[in-house]
């Protein structure tokens, strides 16, 4: 028996009962791992799923239908409830737990699950000596829709062959609006936008300035997407206030919407987006994955491209300087027209 073959044996499939997932954060990441939450699902369709996460999470996920509970308690403060989450999980009993943060934190639950005398869950991960370890000693490298694709081949999951880039889960957001019972707010017409529109998503981390391209940039940009007969939109949290007012001064066309969106309508919007301009940031996934044609951009000093570009049903270019700086209004709007979402005027 070989070892993918010896690993689907060990996967208790459709006869789990009781299945823990943990994603901790962040919120690009979270997104990312859908496409590998809902392969579980349907790997153990009776089983009563748990996701392990963080409070930041806990609504969109308590509206994912891959998740039958949601806990908030992943990263326990101190030693203490630290301690009574590992006795949690025990007490449960999983047939199988499937680690898809993968961090030194989770490794290290693994190992407190797995002292002398006690007898571990069949764990998916990366942590030493776990039943189904994805074992690639270049995982780290991987884009990590890849990664998580390449982890449930390790688990059993999956073609024989395994998975490719081409075959990977892809995360979906489309279960959105019945799980939202098509609530009105999350249709365009709830923020006044009857004509088509491109979206703009300029946040980034606040501490790693080189992810972040400048306002006057997205300003300029806003105007040329206003001169093809669009209506630029702006999303972010209260951050990204003062760019989204130095784009007003430059395009006074541009709706903006920050703070006015969550989650779920930063989705939907995409999804009826002609396209979605964004830095490497969360939302930038959410957008494409829900169906928006992409141009992501990308500081080279800050992170790779080619493992962290987002994806989509539909196309995704990313562009990118050493910082986005660098990056000049021309380079992104020929991006845009490589979309091939413009009009022919």
């Amino acid at each position: 028996m070989n070892q993918i073959d010896f690993k689907r044996t060990l996967n208790p499939g459709k006869f789990a009962k009781r299945v823990l997932v943990i994603k901790l954060s962040s919120l690009g990441d979270f997104v990312m791992a859908l496409g590998a939450a809902r392969t579980v699902r349907e790997t153990h369709p009776s089983a009563r799923i748990t996701l392990l996460t963080t409070p930041p999470y806990k609504g969109f996920a308590e509206k994912c239908p891959y998740f039958d509970v949601v806990e908030t308690d992943g990263r326990p403060d101190g030693l203490r409830a630290t301690r009574e989450l590992i006795a949690r999980i025990r007490k449960e009993k999983y047939d199988i737990v499937y680690d898809f943060q993968t961090s030194g934190r989770t490794a290290n639950y693994f190992k407190a699950l797995n002292l002398p005398g006690r007898k571990p869950p069949i764990w998916s991960g990366h942590a030493e000596n776990c039943a189904l370890k994805h074992d690639n000693p270049d995982r780290a490298l991987m884009h990590p829709i890849d990664r998580l694709a390449e982890q449930l081949s390790d688990a059993g999951i999956g073609p024989e062959e395994g998975y490719t880039t081409q075959t990977a889960p892809m995360p979906r957001l489309d279960w959105i609006p019945e799980a939202l019972n098509h609530r009105p707010s999350l249709q365009p017409a709830y923020f006044n936008l009857y004509d088509d529109y491109a979206l703009i998503i300029p946040g980034a981390s606040e501490h790693r300035a080189a992810k972040r391209w400048p306002a006057e940039q997205f300003g300029e940009l806003a105007k040329m997407i206003a001169q093809e007969g669009l209506v630029p939109v702006v999303l972010g949290t209260k951050t990204e206030g003062p760019i989204a007012a130095a784009m007003q001064k430059i395009e006074p066309k541009l709706v903006n919407l920050v703070t006015r969106t969550d989650v779920f309508q930063i989705a939907t919007l995409a999804a009826s987006a002609r396209f979605v301009v964004g830095n490497d940031t969360g939302p930038m996934h959410m957008a494409t994955l829900a169906g928006a044609p992409g141009v992501a951009l990308f500081a080279s000093s800050e992170s790779d491209p080619e493992r962290a570009k987002p994806r989509g049903p539909k196309y995704v270019i990313a562009v990118h300087g050493v910082t986005l700086a660098e990056v000049s209004v021309r380079d992104v709007w020929q991006a845009v027209r490589a979309l091939g979402v413009l009009s022919s005027r």
